[in-house]
């Protein structure tokens, strides 16, 4: 009698998203088709230069690109114009190029999958190193104390673009192991693999190696291992029945690099679809702009519905049919060595801070251009003479401040949407694959670079993770029996969400806030980086790491003091939270 219902409720789930995927996919497109309107500078004089930087910008040739481009008919046209080609196979033509723009997405397409598909491995390989103790003492029921996730964290830290710069270097210029540019053959994608592979293989494995306890202590989980059954049995089992949680993940994390690994793309000179993207955004190519953009929504939806069905595959009939136990943390007592970690990067955060304030962050002296680190410049100086402590110093409030602001906001507003699956999963999808990228060219161009620009371009899209995990982490809670009683009780759905889910959900999503800290500091530094974030001479840690990672393989000490920074920043951020209960579970059973 309740399959029909259950039937209908979740088709009309799956038509709310597909039209939710239609609407946001439409307001996207829309969005960008205005782009040359909203940033309110000349498209013929941009594409003019695109083409031709020596050629004369004069009123008859800028009157000559208009009326070949058709702008006087206005962005609606354009665009109802163009998405009545792609039925037809037709995309339009290049408005710098003249070339079709259909091949040129679809090749540049082809190798970000390539390099997706390399990422996605390292990614996976690197997520098992980071959990496989857990895995190993868990499945033994050797598992005696919780874990910080510092190491994790210190791994998600790292920043991308300056690991490709380090692994360009020295595996391919110093010990010419794998090519360090270009894209020719399997070899070219082992490097960029690595560097954007290694960061997001430590941020699914923390957060994987972060739920797997509350698995193991599972009654099923101490039934096995009490009538025998072998540790690799227990571990398949855990491991599925944890992935659920953590695969949501994937999309913002792994698939959303297919058009956000631009900086990558840049240093190793691949011809990805982020970088032509780019590309196209700058020189106001409209139609390779949209069709790329397109292209990555489409990307996105997909891997979204993917690991949907993966979900259910996992959780099987439990979810389903009501029966599926919440995960709850046990009470492990935690070693005291997280305290000790955090109270050591707190303090040399504190000194980093009041030594650079005490100096001048502005100060240009010529005759100091990159100097090592002495007595008198701690941390040596940068190409224009700067004091880099100072300037560090300077920035760390800023910094801070900014990745703050914007991990905030999107865990409010990935909280508040997540609550709501069934009108949010469509905007979810397409929201975890548009990289930050576009939406800093989006707000550049309204209000010019800047901080506030960043931050604002970086919550557009950084909610998606937290909305991905809310609401998987919602529709487990709501299938386990504990709901179904309180509901029986005549709980209300305040009573619930106060009582009940909230309590469920904070602790995973504060994981997952710390994890992803160091990232928000990262993504704001890479549109530093492609100057679409904060401009010189501002001293922000990713506008440091931005100016002098040309100047790493010379004078590597300028970029080693902010990558040390945000490291010790993320390891705090997670030692903190690791380390601040050590001693509970011992206090209360003494009590």
């Amino acid at each position: 009698m309740t399959a029909a219902p259950d039937g209908l409720a979740r088709q009309r789930a799956a038509w709310r998203a597909g039209v939710g995927r239609v609407l946001a996919g439409t307001v996207v497109l829309t969005t960008v088709a205005l782009l040359p309107w909203l940033s309110g500078s000349d498209a013929a004089l941009t594409v003019l230069r695109a083409r031709s930087g020596e050629q004369d910008p004069t009123p008859d040739a800028l009157a000559a690109v208009r009326e070949q481009l058709g702008l006087a008919d206005g962005p609606l046209v354009l665009l109802t114009g163009w998405l009545g080609g792609l039925p037809r196979g037709d995309a339009g033509s290049s408005w710098v190029s003249g070339e079709p723009v259909l091949p040129q997405v679809t090749a540049a397409l082809g190798v970000s999958l390539t390099l997706l598909s390399g990422t996605l491995l390292v990614t996976l390989a690197v997520a098992g190193l980071v959990c496989v103790r857990t895995v190993l003492l868990g499945s033994r029921r050797r598992l005696r104390h919780g874990r910080a996730g510092t190491g994790a964290a210190v791994l998600a830290s790292l920043p991308k673009f300056l690991l490709a710069s380090v692994l360009a270097t020295a595996c391919g210029v110093w010990l010419g192991w794998f090519p360090s540019s270009g894209w020719d053959g399997p070899a070219s994608m082992v490097l960029p693999s690595l560097a954007l592979g290694l960061p997001s293989g430590a941020m699914i494995g923390g957060l994987l190696d972060q739920s797997l306890p509350a698995v193991f202590s599972e009654a099923w989980a101490r039934t096995w291992h009490a009538a025998g059954f072998p540790p690799g049995h227990t571990a398949r089992h855990a491991l599925r029945r944890a992935l659920p949680g953590v695969l949501p993940q994937f999309v913002p994390t792994v698939v959303g690099l297919l058009g956000g690994a631009v900086a990558v793309e840049k240093i190793f000179n691949i011809p990805g679809l982020g970088r032509l993207v780019l590309d196209a955004a700058v020189s106001q190519d409209l139609p390779l702009l949209q069709t790329g953009t397109l292209a990555i929504i489409l990307i996105g939806t997909a891997a979204g519905l993917l690991v949907r069905a993966l979900r259910l595959a996992l959780l099987g009939p439990a979810l389903r049919d009501g029966g599926l136990p919440a995960l709850r943390r046990p009470a492990l007592p935690r070693r005291r060595s997280p305290r000790y970690v955090a109270g050591a990067c707190a303090v040399a955060l504190v000194v980093l801070v009041v030594a650079g304030m005490l100096r001048d962050p502005l100060n240009v002296d010529t005759t100091a251009r990159l100097l090592p680190p002495s007595f008198a410049h701690p941390l040596g100086t940068d190409s224009l003479g700067r004091d880099l402590l100072a300037r560090l110093g300077h920035g760390a409030l800023r910094t801070a401040g900014a990745a703050l602001v914007v991990t905030a906001v999107s865990v409010l507003t990935g909280v508040a949407l997540g609550l709501l699956p069934r009108a949010s999963a469509g905007l979810t999808d397409v929201a975890a694959t548009l990289p930050a990228v576009l939406a800093g060219l989006l707000v550049t161009g309204v209000s010019g670079p800047s901080t506030g620009g960043a931050v604002l371009a970086v919550c557009l899209v950084g909610w998606s993770p937290y909305a991905a995990q809310t609401s998987a982490l919602l529709e487990q809670e709501r299938a386990s029996g504990h709901i179904a009683a309180a509901v029986s009780m005549g709980a209300g759905r305040r009573h619930l969400l106060r009582r009940h889910l909230l309590p469920a959900l904070v602790p995973a999503l504060l994981r997952n806030a710390l994890l992803r800290f160091p990232t928000a500091v990262l993504v704001l530094a890479s549109l530093g980086f492609l100057g679409l974030g904060q401009q010189p001479p501002a001293p922000e840690w990713g506008q440091l790491l931005s100016e002098n990672q040309a100047y790493a393989e010379i004078a590597p000490w300028t970029v080693l003091g902010p990558a040390a920074a945000l490291t010790v920043l993320a390891v705090l951020a997670t030692a903190a939270v690791g380390g601040g209960r050590a001693d509970a579970p011992r206090r209360a059973a003494r009590g």
